[in-house]
């Protein structure tokens, strides 16, 4: 009867198999040190899990750039810079162009290998207040009609990162949220650049006080990168862009098992290093699929 039991016991407990994209920095904008499956230390909660596999990624990638359409016209100063950055990607990458207006995207090149057509799509936003609405109902829609991919997926955001959908004056924006969920199910990467928008809310200290905030928490959580210069548009993309080319190409594959009961869902997760000058970086919750 014990053997029985025993066995009902371990047959209960799902393999749970999870991957995800983690990016090793550099301790002050030191170069990166290679880093092994044996530097490396997962939590799932307070738990540690084993490392299944570990290997730099540094192949297939699907990046989407999306502009806001509701930015400031002025944007049209960095978008040689924007060019210069796609034009310079490895032949692997794939670039796509989206604009974001009143809660969607307008699709300007589909996914291509061909970075100087993707580059040749860039145009000026529209530049009228209001036609933005919300990036993050925008992210959310896009990330699901995104088809799936063996390689990476990230997400190059400009925007202003304020949402005229929301006004409840802190950080737990449903909005933003979802699109975190949304990111994080998908093992999609989002880094973003602020730009301040057309009309009063580019100069609202309060909206684009909480608008670097969403785009802060949505980089941490989805382990992307956000970049801001205080509340002035910055005056060259062309650092932010630099130091983005670096994080893709300091990029790692991590895969771990859990053994759960628990059904599919995301889960907080911690990926960390004692590697001497490293640091890792990625998404806070990671999606844990049943192995069965």
């Amino acid at each position: 009867m014990r053997i029985l039991v025993g066995f009902l016991v371990a047959a209960s407990a799902w393999a749970q198999v999870a991957s995800m994209v983690v990016t090793a920095e550099g301790h002050r904008q030191k170069a990166v040190p290679e880093i092994g499956k044996a530097d490396v230390e997962v939590y799932l909660g307070k738990n540690q899990v084993p490392v299944g596999d570990w290997r730099p990624e540094r192949g297939a990638l699907q990046l989407l750039v999306m502009i806001d359409d509701g930015s400031d016209t002025d944007l049209g100063l960095q978008l040689d810079d924007l060019r210069k950055f796609m034009r310079a990607q490895p032949a692997s990458t794939e670039i796509g162009v989206d604009y974001m207006r009143n809660g969607t995207t307008l699709p300007l090149h589909a996914f291509t290998p061909d970075h100087d057509a993707a580059a040749k799509s860039l145009r000026l936003p529209i530049g009228t207040a209001g036609v933005a609405v919300s990036p993050y109902v925008a992210l959310s829609e896009r990330i699901k009609k995104w088809a799936p991919f063996a390689g990476r997926r990230e997400v190059l955001m400009v925007s202003s990162g304020i949402d005229s959908l929301y006004y409840g004056g802190d950080l737990q924006n449903p909005y933003l949220m979802r699109a975190i969920q949304d990111a994080q199910k998908a093992g999609i990467l989002v880094h973003s650049i602020y730009y301040g928008s057309a009309g009063h809310s580019g100069h609202s200290y309060y909206q684009m006080n909480f608008g670097q905030s969403y785009l802060s928490r949505l980089g941490d959580e989805t382990g992307g990168e956000a970049y801001w210069q205080g509340f002035q548009n910055p005056v060259a993309f062309a650092p932010y862009l630099d130091d983005l080319s670096k994080r893709l190409q300091n990029q790692y594959r991590l895969t771990f098992e859990s053994k759960s009961d628990q059904k599919a869902d995301l889960q907080q997760v911690k990926v960390r290093t004692e590697k001497a000058g490293a640091e890792l970086s990625a998404a806070s919750r990671v999606w844990i699929r049943n192995g069965n």
